[in-house]
């Protein structure tokens, strides 16, 4: 089975280091896809993989959140990825709700931590 062909990325601060891991240990799979990123995670994938197909979009609190549920409302993200801190409060805490809220209504695989992330990849889910 093969990956969906549209995956979002996003970590919170304290998981930027995990999602930068994730991305070079799935590599060889990430390259099939087309990668949309909130900004900073997004630099810190490419840092780590350059050869992966990453479309940066706004920081998470500037936007970036917003611009990857409008993605997946329209059909044009297949997979989310968001690795969320639980033990930091989020100030765009109700942003990161309704991306999570998009994702369950347009039916799309979320992982919300790495186990489930590595999961779905190894799957092609």
């Amino acid at each position: 089975m093969s990956l969906p062909q549209t995956i979002a990325l996003i970590a919170h601060d304290e998981k930027k280091d995990d999602m930068s891991d994730f991305a070079r240990r799935n590599e060889a799979a990430l390259r099939q896809c087309r990668i949309f990123a909130t900004g900073t995670t997004g630099g810190r994938v490419l840092d780590a993989c350059p050869g992966l197909n990453v479309t940066r979009l706004k920081s998470g609190p500037l936007g970036g959140d917003q611009q990857i549920g409008a993605l997946i409302a329209t059909g044009e993200v297949d997979m989310l990825i968001f690795f969320v801190d639980p033990l930091t409060a989020m100030p765009h805490d109700v942003d990161v709700k309704a991306l999570m809220r998009l994702a369950i209504v347009y039916d799309i695989p979320m992982a919300l931590n790495r186990a489930t992330a590595e999961l779905l990849v190894s799957t092609g889910t």
